[in-house]
């Protein structure tokens, strides 16, 4: 049985609307916040999410806000659902109403471009070390849409500290949506962040008319560049072959859904970028993601050749199929 939750759903995209839908679903009192005054008005008084999963019925326990203060006051759980690019300003604005006692779940899947730091990083940098034990990211294979669809679905939550990523566990595990923990923050959000820059580079693939064996080749090689810089990072081998890492990784570079792979499907049919994000309701992680995750990999020392290709394409003016035929041209190696 779920006890009944305060619940605060910071950010009101397609994910964030789709995580208040399960959580109102599971019976937990709902709160989410958005800039946009118009979402906020129709999600109050006619029940849905005029921007984005516009199709579906919020229920009752979803209420919108444009205060922080109506949104974090009383909520155990604090669920932060805006880009990555945006992440520091609305941390800074939530700062003076969020309560100590709080868990902050980040569904953030990308880094600051101008730092490279994680979501985790920058809560603490924010709101101090003692957040950290609070601190849960929730990643995995999940498109927005076939949750609100009840399709079965299972995601990942990580933290350093178990007590936190079992209640948000047992709070938004419900129906059709299974819950996991793991212990490797680290791993999970750096997964979330580099997956979106291998979705790039599979949707070129299939936008150059490319076949299986092409994007089932970047997949794998993506996953080899991955591991190579969670590892070096300190995350952990197990992550990269479960939900945050594989899991993710395959859903979106093969599926419909995905913006980070239709962005590099219009780029390899020859779009231009600026005319391919002027069209879309939301943004696409991967594109300025792809810059942190390059400059962390040169920090680092690792060397992620289809990362940097996929920054080259994207601002550098390097055409797809020449990407194609850099990866392809490369030094013969082994595998592993």
């Amino acid at each position: 049985m779920i006890s009944t939750r305060r619940i605060a759903v910071v950010g009101a995209g397609s994910w964030g609307t789709a995580v208040a839908v399960i959580s109102a679903r599971a019976g937990h009192d709902v709160r989410i916040w958005s800039r946009d005054r118009n979402i906020v008005e129709s999600i109050n008084t006619l029940q849905f999410n005029p921007k984005h999963l516009s199709t579906t019925t919020l229920p009752d326990g979803v209420i919108a806000t444009n205060e922080f203060a109506d949104a974090l006051d009383g909520s155990t759980l604090v669920l932060l659902a805006v880009p990555s690019h945006a992440a520091r300003e609305v941390l800074t604005s939530m700062k003076p109403h969020i309560s100590d006692s709080s868990i902050v779940v980040s569904l953030t899947k990308g880094m600051e471009i101008e730092t490279g730091l994680r979501i985790s990083e920058l809560v603490c940098q924010l709101f101090g070390r003692a957040f950290k034990n609070r601190f849960v990211c929730l990643s995995g294979p999940s498109f927005a849409k076939e949750v609100v669809q009840d399709h079965p679905t299972a995601i990942v939550a990580a933290s350093s500290e178990q007590v936190a990523s079992h209640e948000v566990q047992t709070a938004l595990s419900f129906r059709n949506l299974r819950i996991y923990t793991n212990a490797d923050v680290v791993g999970t959000e750096l997964c979330g962040s580099i997956k979106n820059v291998m979705a790039i580079a599979a949707g070129m693939t299939v936008g150059l008319g490319l076949g299986s064996n092409s994007v089932a080749a970047l997949i794998t090689r993506g996953l080899a560049e991955m591991t190579r810089l969670v590892l070096k990072c300190g995350g952990q081998l197990e992550t990269m072959v479960g939900l945050a890492g594989l899991g993710d990784l395959v859903l979106t570079c093969t599926g419909a859904l995905s913006r980070n792979r239709y962005v590099g499907e219009e780029l390899g049919k020859g779009r231009p970028l600026v005319e391919i994000t002027g069209t879309m309701n939301e943004v696409a992680e991967g594109i300025k993601t792809s810059r942190a995750v390059k400059q962390l990999a040169e920090d680092v020392g690792v060397e992620m050749p289809i990362t940097n290709e996929v920054v080259a394409v994207l601002y550098e003016g390097k055409s797809p199929r020449a990407l194609v035929t850099e990866l392809m041209s490369r030094p013969l190696r082994a595998e592993s």
